[in-house]
């Protein structure tokens, strides 16, 4: 019996953590990725060409989150058609790290989204 404990336990932890990542709703995902970005320190958010820090760039995601209304259904959604480009230049959205390294934010962004789901208890 002592044997099966730990193993009862631990899938037991398993389950309850499956369980609770299914509990995040796709709108609570989205509020998560704005939030990775107001918080990522020293980063830069260029939008058509213009630095913005993380709040003015929070503001302006959560703008065309809005504007862009029920067409909005999953997080995924709100990367492909409010994150990742300019509505108004097409030019994609980019983020520049305190290091210097600019990534596209569609691929900062996917890769947040997989780490929220991964483990929800931990978003920033």
């Amino acid at each position: 019996m002592s044997c099966r404990m730990p193993l009862m336990l631990s899938m037991a932890l398993l389950f309850a953590t499956f369980a609770f990542a299914a509990s995040l709703t796709e709108q609570q995902k989205i509020d998560a990725l704005i939030h990775s970005i107001e918080v990522l320190p020293g980063a830069q958010f260029i939008r058509n060409g213009s630095a913005h820090d993380g709040k003015a760039a929070a503001e302006h995601l959560q703008k065309k989150r809005r504007y862009a209304g029920d067409r909005i259904k999953t997080a995924s959604d709100f990367i492909v058609c409010c994150a990742s480009r300019s509505s108004i230049s097409g030019k994609p959205y980019q983020i520049r790290f305190v290091d210097g390294e600019t990534v596209d934010a569609e691929v900062f962004l996917r890769a947040e989204l997989k780490r929220i789901e991964a483990s929800p208890g931990e978003t920033r």
